[in-house]
């Protein structure tokens, strides 16, 4: 990985509230202005500017390929066995670099890694938004995502999950936000996708995030809101039949570097590896 020397460029997220208030979603069922609140207070910050060192004060690490906790694959029919290695998980040059190898690992062929903050931060409602430039690739999956704590005995879909970003690694101009839950999980979620124009996920930086409020959770690019979701979204979608469970618990960060699984299909011959997910960093912010 030595070879990475980008030139790291933190960006404050600038909150125009006026400009953003003008935005017209193709979502959205009125012209009705957007919900937008000014989230303000910086509460949790990682700008991984510690070399060789995650911070394991907010990090930890799946392990595993998912038998262990009853979901083979992760429940998506992923590939990769995701480890607490440095080849897989490092800090280097102000970034956590997270990188999938082909290799025989454990008895899969891919090994990956998955970083999470389970009851180490966990916040109901609030900014949440990463920088970070994507791998490319056939079977490529990086995510920046929240799951819903589950201290209550609940279990997924009913803790709920916000997808703030997945991408298929061989579409490099669109990323998608996903909501889940009762009645909307898995190939039934309420999901919208944002094309970029004049750019791509794997060769630049782009800054991904959510601001989440009671009823309603907004998805930004680069400080563009694409689409708003909300309890009448969901109804919509599921015929009046889904549960709107954003209101009922703290969520916690996931950040992750799938290999195959049922969204983007397993690599091919042209997927190349090592393939790396660079996050800048880390940011949520409280109203």
């Amino acid at each position: 990985m030595n070879n990475i020397r980008i030139r790291k460029k933190q960006t404050m997220k600038t909150l125009l509230i006026g400009l953003i208030m003008l935005v017209s979603l193709s979502s959205c069922n009125t012209d009705e202005a957007q919900t937008v609140a000014t989230f303000d207070n910086l509460v949790l910050e990682d700008n991984f500017n510690n070399d060789g060192t995650i911070d394991t004060t907010i990090w930890n690490f799946d392990i595993g390929d998912g038998t262990a906790q009853g979901i083979p694959g992760w429940g998506n029919n992923e590939l990769q066995y995701y480890t607490d290695r440095s080849d897989n998980a490092t800090v280097e040059n102000g970034f956590l670099l997270i990188t999938a190898k082909q290799e025989e690992f454990n008895g899969a062929q891919y090994t990956s890694a998955r970083l999470q903050t389970k009851n180490k931060f966990q916040q109901q409602y609030g900014r949440f938004e990463a920088r970070i430039r994507l791998p490319y690739g056939q079977g490529m999956w990086p995510a920046f995502w929240l799951l819903g704590d589950d201290s209550d005995g609940s279990i997924w879909p009913q803790i709920g999950e916000i997808d703030i970003m997945e991408n298929v690694g061989d579409e490099p101009i669109q990323i998608f936000g996903t909501v889940h839950g009762p009645g909307y999980s898995g190939a039934e979620s309420v999901s919208k996708s944002y094309t970029l124009e004049g750019s791509r996920v794997d060769t630049e930086f782009h800054v991904y995030g959510i601001e989440w409020g009671p009823n309603y959770i907004n998805y930004y690019i680069d400080d563009v809101l694409y689409n708003q979701i909300t309890p009448e979204d969901i109804d919509e979608a599921t015929n009046g039949q889904g549960e709107w469970v954003f209101n009922d618990r703290p969520f916690y960060i996931i950040l992750n570097l799938a290999v195959g699984g049922n969204l983007p299909g397993p690599p091919n011959a042209e997927t190349e590896f090592p393939q790396t997910m660079l996050v800048d960093y880390v940011r949520v912010y409280q109203q």
